[in-house]
């Protein structure tokens, strides 16, 4: 009989699956796992199954079960419908028996983080407004936190390893992302956790962006945004592995996305409230000040963003972040 190798997790229906439960539904055929939920890439002999949106990274699409090189079904889960306060909050139960909490203080990782109930980090430079109020913002909470703060010198050591990994790595943005989340994931790595909860996708699902506010066409923004998240997710999980880890997106549970899209685009954008839906439901778990809190972008409120900037003009680049990164990444390629 060939080995089962699971990476991550599996559900259906809200259940948590075993190993045993797995190997039981594989000798059913590899059908059987059509409606299965979670995070996982599954290999067993020449089949390889990977979850619907492709948390996990592997070899086949997302949402597929592939053997013997072919396709030989679909995964699509299906739990039963629910409200957006449940699905966020059976997805962040989901997943809280082990981890980390990625936590800015914000409402995407300050409601996870209530829920969870698991230690939280925090990475920010010396004095960066997010160390400042994630430290607020926990105390308020009462959550355990890790403040990971990194000098000059180990942003630009983390710098190179992540342009050596990233898929785009001269693009500044993705670049100073990867880099701010690199440094949660090694404490993670560090401290014997293999899953890193983050809040990735909710500002694609409920409109987090300050150009939401005036966009022409609000839902096309949001659609092609949403469509963009496959290519983040592989930059940030491909940091998270130098690391042994993987980032676990609730806000991108299956439950999550269906409740949300079907919440018409002017309601997640309203009044010039950003993420309306998903701050309504985070005030009765969270205090109001955390729930409304109107956050910088990490890369930007961890100061990691003015510490690129800073080496690139030390490194004779002046403005051009992209052109120090490209001289990185060939310095990396070369090596």
């Amino acid at each position: 009989m060939s080995i089962m190798n699971l990476k991550g997790w599996m559900e259906r229906d809200g259940v948590r699956l075993s190993p045993a439960d797995v190997e039981r539904m594989l000798e059913e055929g590899p059908q059987s796992l059509s409606r299965c939920g979670g995070e996982f890439l599954l290999v067993r002999g020449d089949c390889i199954a990977r979850d619907a949106f492709g948390i996990m990274p592997g070899p086949v699409p997302p949402g597929t079960i592939y053997c013997g090189g072919r396709e030989a079904a679909r995964i699509f889960p299906d739990p039963p419908p629910c409200t957006l306060e449940e699905a966020i909050v059976t997805a962040v139960d989901l997943r809280s028996d082990e981890g980390v909490v990625a936590f800015s203080g914000g409402v995407d990782s300050g409601l996870i983080a209530h829920l969870a109930r698991l230690p939280c980090v925090t990475v920010g430079i010396e004095g960066s407004h997010d160390i400042a109020w994630a430290t607020k913002a926990a105390r308020a909470l009462e959550l355990d936190l890790e403040i990971v703060t990194p000098t000059e010198e180990e942003i630009e050591e983390k710098l190179a390893q992540v342009v050596r990994v990233i898929p785009d790595p001269t693009n500044p943005v993705d670049a100073a992302i990867a880099t701010t989340l690199a440094f949660a994931a090694a404490w993670a790595g560090e401290h014997g956790h293999t899953r890193v909860l983050a809040g990735q996708g909710a500002d694609e699902l409920f409109g987090g962006y300050a150009r939401y506010l005036s966009s022409p066409d609000l839902a096309a923004d949001l659609e092609r945004d949403f469509a963009d998240l496959g290519r983040q997710g592989a930059r940030d999980q491909a940091v998270a592995a130098l690391h042994g880890v993987y980032f676990s997106m609730p806000y991108l549970d299956t439950r999550v996305v269906r409740a949300a899209r079907v919440i018409p685009a002017d309601e997640r954008v309203r009044g010039g409230v950003r993420k309306h839906p998903l701050r309504v439901v985070a005030e009765r778990h969270i205090p109001a000040e955390i729930a409304r809190a109107d956050k910088k972008a990490m890369q930007y409120g961890s100061g990691i963003w003015r510490t690129i900037q800073r080496l690139t003009r030390r490194n004779g680049y002046k403005k051009s972040v992209q052109g120090y990164l490209t001289e990185i990444s060939r310095a990396e390629y070369d090596h």
